[in-house]
Formats: structure tokens, C-alpha cells, sequence
């Protein structure tokens, strides 16, 4: 039987990895406060469920993770300071970010994955539906990925976990779903899920990226999931007992505009995207880009 599809107004940000990807930057900062242009990667993140209706934060932090809060709290002497000068602009870009919604936080003591990270927020969440938002992954918010899953469990209940077709030779590196029937308005079942299969043996091209909509019950799993891919437990693995067990996890295949900030390549290229895309700065950015990339052209091309 179904669970009910509940609104869901709790979003779940695991945010506790140590960013080894960006070592030196994040031995003392955390990757989440990367900055993409002007503001922090998880400010995107926030936003984003804050936009899908989710007032209620909790974030899962580890050490070194203080500039988080900071970030999401009042900074009275830095608004007492930009009043004086008379600096709205900049006042009310500080202030939002403290005005976004009710965060809270819980530290994972212990690097154990995914799973655990999501675990940890169980006393939190409670018994209600939730959404699990990773930092690595920023969505655009002209693609609003979060209302589409939230349609497709109002139609089917359970879980409903975020895919995207990647390439056959890269599928290695993500979670991988087997999926029933053709991509639509109402998702996809999932038949079976894998975490990061062995080169060759993945059951399809469409990985797992970092949304999901999940029912509480996947707290019980997780407490009875054995540590699997890089001895940590697995999200991807509490979600595959759930499908083996007959209970509904769909899947929205998404193909908007994505922005990995875990990867440097990529999160290079998403900076140079938004910034090109703002109104404020992106006209003479996007001058001196083109005139960059000629004169970085050799000769003759």
C-alpha cells in the first residue's frame, strides 16, 4: 500500500564530506562555502527548497563546519556598519541569507557515508516525508526539479529519487537505476538500484544526482544497512531493499541545467555560466571572455 503523499516542508542538506577534491582551499573552509560568483554553493541549495515550499532545514555538519551557521546567522556588526553607509543593496543581500528559512544542524561525528548522514537527521525529521538536497549539486532554478518529484509522488507515493542519463563510460561513478517503461509526466519505476557498478555492468545509463523525496521509513533501513560501497552505508543500498521489498520508488529523469560545484572543472564552469547569465556583471564579463578566448586561440584557427 502507498503511504499517503504528504506536502513536504523538511529538507535534509548533508553537508559534512571534507571536499578533498578542493584540498589546500578545504582544509580550513569548508566546500560548501565555495563561492559561485557572489555566494555560497549551499545558498543555491537552500534557495532551491526554500522555492519547492520546505521552510524547515536541517543541515548535516561535521568539524570545520562553523562557517555554515555563521553564514545562515545574523551578523549585526557587519548590518549595523552597511546601514550607516547607507548600502541597501549590499544590507539586503546579507540579510537574506538569514531570512531564508529555519535551519538547524547536526554534526555527523563519524564519516560512515551517505546513509549515515541522512540517518542522522531522524530524530529531526520525525515520521514525515522528506527531501534530501546534496550541496554538490546545484539545480537551475528555471528548472524546477523538486516540483516535478513532488508531482510524481503525489501520484504514487513512497520515494521518488532524481536520475540523469550520463555517459556508459562515466555511469561507474554515480549511484545507477534500472528503471520500468519510458520516461513521462508521472517518472519512472525503479526496478533496481547499484552503487557505483563496476565498469561494464551497470544495469543502465541513468545515474542517481543529489534530490530525492523520501519516505520515513527509510530510517528503519538504514538502521539495518550494512556498510557497502567504500565500507560506508549507502543510501543508494537502503533504497535498493526498499524496491526489493515491493514498496514504490520512482525516478524523475531530469535534463535541465545542473551544475556539479563537487568537481573543479565543473565548478569552474558553472561560476563562468552564472556569471555570464547576470545582469550585473554578465555584458562586460562575457566582452572580456570572448576576447580572452581569441587571444588564447592559436594562430591560424
Amino acid at each position: 500500500m502507498n503511504s499517503t503523499p504528504h506536502r513536504i516542508t523538511k529538507a535534509v542538506i548533508p553537508a559534512a564530506g571534507l571536499g578533498t577534491r578542493f584540498l589546500p582551499l578545504t582544509k580550513a573552509t569548508p566546500k560548501e562555502m565555495l563561492p559561485v560568483v557572489d555566494k555560497p554553493a549551499i545558498q543555491y541549495v537552500v534557495e532551491e527548497a526554500v522555492a519547492a515550499g520546505m521552510s524547515d532545514i536541517l543541515m548535516v555538519t561535521g568539524r570545520n563546519k562553523r562557517p555554515l551557521e555563521d553564514h545562515f546567522d545574523r551578523n549585526y556588526e557587519l548590518e549595523e556598519a552597511l546601514q550607516r553607509r547607507g548600502d541597501q543593496d549590499k544590507l539586503d543581500s546579507v540579510c537574506a541569507s538569514t531570512e531564508l528559512a529555519d535551519i538547524h544542524y547536526v554534526r555527523q561525528r563519524d564519516p560512515k557515508g551517505l546513509g549515515h548522514a541522512v540517518l542522522c537527521a531522524a530524530p529531526h525529521v520525525g515520521r514525515e516525508p522528506f527531501a534530501v538536497l546534496l550541496a554538490d549539486d546545484l539545480i537551475d532554478p528555471r528548472d524546477p526539479l523538486l516540483a516535478r518529484m513532488a508531482e510524481v509522488r503525489a501520484r504514487h507515493g513512497g520515494s521518488v529519487v532524481a536520475l540523469m542519463e550520463v555517459d556508459p563510460d562515466a555511469i561507474h561513478q554515480y549511484g545507477c537505476a534500472a528503471v520500468d517503461g519510458p520516461s513521462g509526466a508521472g517518472g519512472v519505476r525503479i526496478t533496481d538500484l547499484v552503487e557505483k557498478p563496476e565498469p561494464g555492468t551497470a544495469p543502465s545509463n541513468l545515474a542517481i544526482i543529489g534530490r530525492y523525496l523520501l519516505d520515513p521509513e527509510i530510517f528503519e533501513v538504514l538502521r539495518g544497512t550494512s556498510p557497502g560501497r567504500g565500507g560506508e552505508i549507502q543510501l543508494t543500498d537502503a533504497l535498493r531493499t526498499l524496491v526489493q521489498a515491493g514498496r514504490p520508488v520512482h525516478g524523475v529523469v531530469f535534463s535541465g541545467r545542473r551544475y556539479d560545484t563537487g568537481d573543479r572543472a565543473e565548478y569552474l564552469r558553472a561560476t563562468v555560466r552564472l556569471a555570464c547569465e547576470r545582469e550585473d556583471l554578465g555584458p562586460g564579463f562575457l566582452a572580456w571572455l570572448r576576447e580572452f578566448v581569441r587571444a588564447e586561440e592559436p594562430a591560424g584557427v
